[in-house]
């Protein structure tokens, strides 16, 4: 699985361009938010409520496309 949890938020983002439109999706507000640079995918997305487990399969779905 490329994107695992531990990847910072700013990783994901810069390496990999497709996964934007699946937390747009979600409502998050990553690409201007401070602390994508520091945090882990897995702290920004429990910090929303989401299923850790559930984007990370969606987001490695949009890359693997």
């Amino acid at each position: 699985m490329p994107i695992n949890k531990d990847m910072s938020i700013m990783e994901v983002l810069e390496k990999y361009p497709e996964s934007i439109p699946v937390l747009q999706s979600l409502n998050l507000g990553c690409l201007g938010c401070i602390a994508a640079s520091g945090e882990s995918l897995e702290q920004g997305l429990s910090a929303h409520g989401l299923n850790v487990a559930e984007v990370l399969d969606s987001l490695n779905k949009a890359i693997a496309k």
